[in-house]
């Protein structure tokens, strides 16, 4: 390409809220831009295109979102005055939701794209340049979407790769079957390709993802493959040394995925299961087709598999209905499985869900006293895994340099992030590492031996 044919560089800020399936948009928004000359930057102020990749999941987040458009649309009036053209897209969930709602509301914003929609951006974008055709797109067209996406680029050694869209679960407070449609499952060879386009630059961590990336399924031509069926292609993919995969739910957790964690060396022993609750008279009324003794079963069956797998989770507390007794179950629970980390929120009403019209809303003092609790459990429990690996010695994916000079961070296979000192040429090695500390977010360690190094 001649310099008179190359596009002129122009900066693009994405601002990514929520889950990791966002993450990954963002990430493929930036790879769809970039050959129309957009050069990603750390802040909005000297942005020509700004996306709020946006998450519907709870209230005060879509609050925040419209709390930003009204900073974008004082910057984009400086920006104006200077002679200075800002374009400003809505991008994901709300969007999905919320899209002529934010026409309407925030006159700031010039497209809305839905997370089914996003591969269309510089399309769109030209018609916003022109004036012209939609400024709301909300298809749910999954296949359409991978299909003209470019391949993806890597950013290290670590990468997210979508297998999975959609929920046909319809649980009481979720949105998700709504702002992302029903389950699609991307086909086995797609999936494979791009796994071995980002091996091959590099990348020796590869976390699957979906909203409920468990339930994927595909065709082969020996007949229907099951998500543990692509887990076993993965591995072989020559470069890709760990796999894990997020979100899952616990009906999906099949014999073969179960019994696969035992047999995948590949497979970390790390597993985020969403349970929402430990009352199954909550569960019940939750949607979530599953009891906590379910539950617990499926650890149980998950930790005869492979005694060292270790577990996060989701809680919801105060939901519709809930009470003392229904909380004091979900401590119950927690202190019986016993997990690693967990993520833990007070329910959101969210409208058009089922949940948002039951009697018997939990007054938010009372929820804040039970979220509290339930943190305070939750944390202890972080604590006590983190500092369980103190003498032990991990084996640690490096992943870059760390805050301090001389120092080196990287993953243990319990995700957890390890600090240690070392040479930047481990960048993508797995190497041994013994644990000297920890806090209830990280750890600390040496190298063992660079004899012991291993790409």
């Amino acid at each position: 390409m001649t310099n008179a044919q190359r596009p002129l560089l122009k900066r693009l800020f994405i601002e990514t809220h929520g889950c990791q399936m966002n993450v990954y948009d963002s990430e493929r928004m930036r790879d769809v831009l970039a050959p129309l000359g957009y050069a990603p930057v750390g802040a909005p102020d000297d942005a020509d295109l700004i996306i709020l990749n946006t998450c519907h999941i709870r209230e005060r987040a879509t609050e925040k979102v419209y709390s930003e458009l009204g900073r974008l649309r004082d910057l984009k009036a400086r920006r104006a005055e200077a002679g200075v053209k800002t374009t400003v897209v809505v991008a994901g969930c709300v969007a999905q939701a919320e899209g002529e709602e934010i026409m309407r509301r925030a006159p700031v914003v010039d497209l809305v794209v839905g997370p089914q929609a996003y591969h269309k951006l510089p399309e769109l974008i030209a018609r916003v340049a022109r004036a012209t055709g939609e400024r709301v797109a909300a298809d749910f067209t999954p296949d359409e979407k991978f299909d003209a996406l470019p391949a993806p680029k890597a950013e290290g050694v670590t990468a997210f790769l979508s297998v999975q869209e959609g929920c046909d679960k319809f649980c009481t407070f979720c949105v998700v079957p709504y702002t992302r449609g029903a389950e699609y499952s991307r086909p086995l060879e797609k999936v494979l390709a791009e796994a071995r386009a980002l091996a091959a630059q590099g990348v020796r961590e590869l976390t699957l993802l979906g909203q409920n990336v468990n339930a994927w399924h595909g065709a082969t031509g020996e007949g229907e493959a099951t998500f543990a069926d692509l887990l076993r292609a993965l591995a072989k993919v020559e470069g890709i040394a760990r796999l894990r995969y997020t979100t899952s739910h616990p009906v999906e957790m099949s014999d073969d995925l179960v019994a696969l964690h035992g047999e995948e060396g590949k497979l970390m022993p790390f597993l985020h299961l969403p349970v929402q609750s430990g009352s199954s008279r909550i569960l019940k009324a939750m949607n979530r087709k599953h009891t906590a003794e379910d539950y617990v079963a499926v650890i149980a069956r998950l930790r005869a598999a492979r005694p060292d797998i270790a577990l996060s989770t989701d809680f919801i507390v105060g939901f519709p209905g809930e009470t003392e007794k229904d909380f004091e179950a979900t401590l119950a629970l927690v202190r019986e499985v016993g997990f690693a980390s967990a993520y833990s929120f007070k329910y959101s009403r969210r409208p058009g869900t089922p949940a948002a019209a039951m009697q018997g809303q939990v007054d938010d003092e009372v929820a804040s006293d039970r979220l509290a609790r339930l943190h305070a459990l939750l944390g202890e429990q972080q604590r006590a895994f983190n500092a369980a690996q103190i003498s032990r010695t991990l084996p640690v994916l490096v992943a870059g340099k760390g805050r301090m000079p001389g120092q080196m961070h990287g993953r243990s296979p319990y995700l957890q992030s390890v600090h240690f000192d070392g040479a930047p040429d481990l960048v993508g090695r797995t190497i041994d590492v013994r644990i000297s500390g920890s806090t209830q977010n990280s750890l600390a360690g040496a190298l063992v031996s660079a004899e012991r190094v291993s790409a």
